[in-house]
């Protein structure tokens, strides 16, 4: 059975109102006593008005619902320009208009900022010198920036619907999400940092590959390392040198002269004692520049955290350092490095506070999936703490400077940190080392 439109369920409405009145008001024309003329008059006056109220009933309920079918349809299609109009904002039907344009201005402006964002990320995406690819669940290439058509040396045209293999890219899909690789590539060789993830769109899986070129840092990193090494060494190798060739010459011309002074000897035993001393101080130096180059990696085993600070704390006879108890925890961590770390800081805040006559404590806490050991100490404080962990840099009477340097080396191989810093209250300075508990 065929269903009834909404216009004609309406229409059939509006009849079925009037119609009482119409068959009453009709029996009451034909049965009084009134001429042919007039009831047949009357009869089409009363069938003509009952329809056209009838019609005119469908016409102001379904028009309005016409034009706002037609708003919301332009609104799904993405125009924004459709407006409805109603000449009473004060009943159902103007709030009703009025809401759909409110929403049709709503939408307009989200669109408006949508486009807006999609228009700067396309910028920023073109213009930033990181390669960007997409690819569609089949791994086929959905989408590029000129530095992956730089790096593949190829026109966007011609490498859309590309597979990742077929393009070169097709292992860093199944790899490790970030990893860094030796790329040798049409647009471009050498070190690069692989980052990968997923998205959706559109319900559909897809695969985002980044790729950044790292050799550039690298190779600049590695430069100011030199220089940074050249610097110290040639300062350090100078300071050295500079006396030796003086003194070398002094003896020289001892040697020369004729006849020798009576004490030409003990010139010399004191010149040699000199650049004996001065060879000594710069084979330290070259010892302590390699004991930082040749930090093994740390070999882990369990260590119970607790045993191994008391004991390193007892190790220091000169002051009592105060110990403040803390959780039993097991790390994961090469005891060794570690406690060379541990005698490091400790030493550093006893020297401190032997200066001012102060003294020193050690404790430890859980915070999070850290253990965090505090060395603090009554001491002078830190003047700066810009030079700190620079190698040879030192703030102490005949101190190496790679204590410092050393210990954080030995954090950071742990996947921990190392900071230096003066105390909030007090004078002196507090040394934090925070270390994970599990290994990442």
């Amino acid at each position: 059975m065929t269903r009834l439109s909404y216009e004609r369920r309406m229409l059939l409405l509006a009849l079925a109102a009037g119609l009482p009145a119409v068959i009453v008001g009709l029996a009451l024309l034909w049965t009084g006593d009134y001429t042919d003329k007039v009831q047949w008059t009357l009869t089409v006056l009363v069938l003509s008005a009952w329809l056209g109220f009838a019609y005119a009933l469908e016409g102001r309920v379904v028009r309005p619902l016409q034009t706002l079918s037609n708003l919301l349809s332009a609104l799904r299609e993405g125009d924004y320009s459709f407006r409805a109009r109603s000449p009473r904002r004060d009943d159902a039907l103007g709030e009703v208009m009025g809401e759909a344009n409110a929403l049709a201005d709503t939408l307009r402006q989200q669109r408006l900022g949508a486009v807006e964002a999609t228009a700067l990320l396309r910028k920023v995406m073109e213009e930033i010198d990181v390669a960007v690819f997409t690819f569609d669940g089949q791994e086929r290439l959905r989408f590029l920036n000129r530095a992956g058509e730089r790096l593949l040396a190829q026109p966007t045209e011609r490498l859309l619907g590309l597979s990742a293999r077929e393009l070169g890219l097709g292992s860093f899909l199944q790899d490790a999400p970030a990893r860094s690789v030796q790329l040798n590539l049409p647009g471009g060789a050498g070190r690069w940092e692989v980052r990968r993830s997923t998205f959706r769109e559109g319900g559909m899986p897809h695969h985002l590959l980044v790729l950044s070129d790292v050799s550039r840092a690298l190779r600049e990193e590695e430069r100011q390392a030199w220089q940074r090494l050249v610097r110290v060494l040639g300062h350090e190798v100078n300071n050295s040198l500079a006396p030796v060739k003086s003194i070398a010459g002094i003896l020289e011309n001892l040697l020369a002269r004729a006849p020798r002074p009576a004490d030409w000897e003990e010139d010399m035993r004191r010149g040699l004692r000199v650049v004996e001393s001065r060879a000594e101080a710069l084979s330290r130096f070259l010892e302590g520049y390699a004991r930082l180059a040749r930090l093994p990696s740390p070999r882990l085993q369990p260590v119970d955290a607790a045993d191994c600070i008391r004991r390193v704390v007892g190790l220091e006879t000169r002051l009592q350092v105060s110990l403040e108890p803390g959780p039993e925890l097991t790390l994961s961590a090469d005891l060794d490095q570690l406690e060379q770390l541990l005698i490091n800081l400790v030493r550093n805040a006893a020297d401190a506070a032997l200066e001012t006559g102060g003294g020193a404590s050690v404790r430890w806490r859980k915070n999070g999936a850290y253990l965090e050991i505090l060395v603090e100490d009554d001491g002078p404080g830190l003047p700066s703490t810009t030079n700190l962990f620079v190698p040879f840099f030192t703030t102490k009477p005949g101190g190496s400077g790679i204590g410092l340097v050393l210990s954080r080396q030995i954090a950071e191989a742990h996947g921990g940190t190392l900071t230096l810093e003066n105390r909030d209250l007090g004078q002196g300075c507090v040394a934090q080392l925070r270390l994970p508990i599990r290994p990442a």
